[in-house]
């Protein structure tokens, strides 16, 4: 089974990961997750990306996500290819081969949880502090989302205590999360 947390950068989706995967170990699930792959660019991200850049992490995210589905029941991926796309069209403008395989990849992920943007951005060091980028982000992973109706459960604004019960809920009720605790 393959989840991902989807959205902009700096909105919970790495803490959303993290607790999803802990709640799933207790249950006695075998789970592994896909961390970030951004962080590990060897070229420049955030607003001074390039095309190279994001097709390195676009690229690096499927590898991780093959890698780590051979040796776990459950992946819980911080982003999706889709995230990855959109950081890179946002720069780079469309590109169609890219883009077709990227919607291809999107039918792996079982479940996609889109986490919003309400305005403020958690500050780590790494992913760009510019509001308007972030919205910009997180608008166009509406888009994409949108463009081919790709299901996704999306998380309130606002409601921000209450993501974790609704996320593991939702995974342990999944065809595929029931398997796992049989």
């Amino acid at each position: 089974m393959k989840i991902a947390f989807i959205g902009t950068h700096g909105v919970g989706k790495t803490t959303l990961c993290y607790e999803l995967a802990a709640a799933l170990k207790r249950e006695g699930i075998h789970v592994d997750i896909v961390k970030e792959v951004a962080r590990l660019s060897p070229l420049p991200i955030n607003q001074k990306t390039s095309l190279e850049a994001q097709t390195w992490i676009f690229l690096t995210q499927m590898a991780e996500e093959i890698r780590s589905s051979s040796q776990h029941d459950v992946l819980v991926c911080d982003r999706s290819v889709l995230d990855n796309y959109a950081y890179m069209r946002l720069a780079c403008g469309r590109q169609p081969p890219i883009e077709r395989f990227m919607y291809h990849w999107m039918k792996s992920y079982d479940l996609l949880f889109k986490v919003p943007y309400g305005g403020q951005l958690s500050a780590d060091g790494v992913r760009d502090t510019d509001t308007s980028f972030a919205e910009a982000v997180d608008h166009l992973v509406d888009q994409l989302l949108e463009e081919r109706a790709l299901p996704h459960q999306r998380l309130e604004v606002g409601a921000r205590s209450t993501w974790i019960e609704r996320v593991k809920q939702v995974v342990l009720n999944h065809p595929k999360g029931q398997k796992r605790l049989v």
